[in-house]
């Protein structure tokens, strides 16, 4: 059984799609641990579920180094396989990077390498494009610039609004996410074969 800890700072939409499919006994994944960068509202998922919740903030240390440090005890404790980023929007120092990659994912709502970092699916609309699409990476030392595990392409409507559009990308990035964590576990997907 492949154990998970889920990294959050929103509401934890992806997060909950990993929740509903281990819900199924043959799904061999389970979330062991939920941890945020903040009072998150999506840390209630651990309380519906059953799952232990911890809150590492940002602001309490001297230093990113140090925030990092303890984030990474924590992470630790659970003795995770693997640790996903969901919605997580906080940047981590490179020690913990170091300490967890290639066991260490995220999810970006691009089709990466196209419009990396905080705001792309606005990025995608402001440069007109007629697609966009979900990304699930290896986290690396830069910006959304680790090796690609999975993606999926989503068009851009015409009418289409940042939220709508990213409503439309959420959508296949929690199918993706799934997919992702499946693979791994079923052994289809070596994230060691990636980096």
């Amino acid at each position: 059984m492949l154990r998970l800890v889920v990294l959050i700072s929103g509401g934890g939409s992806n997060l909950r799609a990993l929740l509903d499919a281990a819900e199924h006994p043959d799904f061999p994944a389970r979330v062991v641990a939920i941890g945020a960068d903040l009072p998150a509202d999506g840390l209630a998922h651990g309380e519906e579920y059953g799952i232990p919740t911890f809150v590492v903030p940002f602001g309490a240390f001297e230093s990113r180094e140090a925030w990092g440090e303890e984030l990474l005890d924590q992470v630790r404790q659970w003795d995770a396989d693997v640790v996903i980023l969901s919605g997580f929007m906080r940047l981590l120092p490179p020690a913990f990077v170091e300490a967890l990659s290639p066991n260490l994912l995220n999810t970006h709502p691009a089709y990466l390498p196209e419009f990396p970092g905080a705001h792309g699916v606005r990025d995608a609309l402001a440069a007109g494009v007629s697609e966009t699409g979900a990304s699930v990476i290896v986290v690396d030392a830069g910006v959304d610039t680790g090796p690609i595990v999975a993606q999926e392409r989503v068009p851009v409507l015409p009418d289409d609004t940042e939220a709508r559009l990213h409503d439309r990308i959420k959508l296949v990035e929690r199918e993706l996410l799934v997919q992702v964590v499946l693979g791994i576990a079923n052994h289809r997907i070596d994230l060691k074969d990636l980096t």
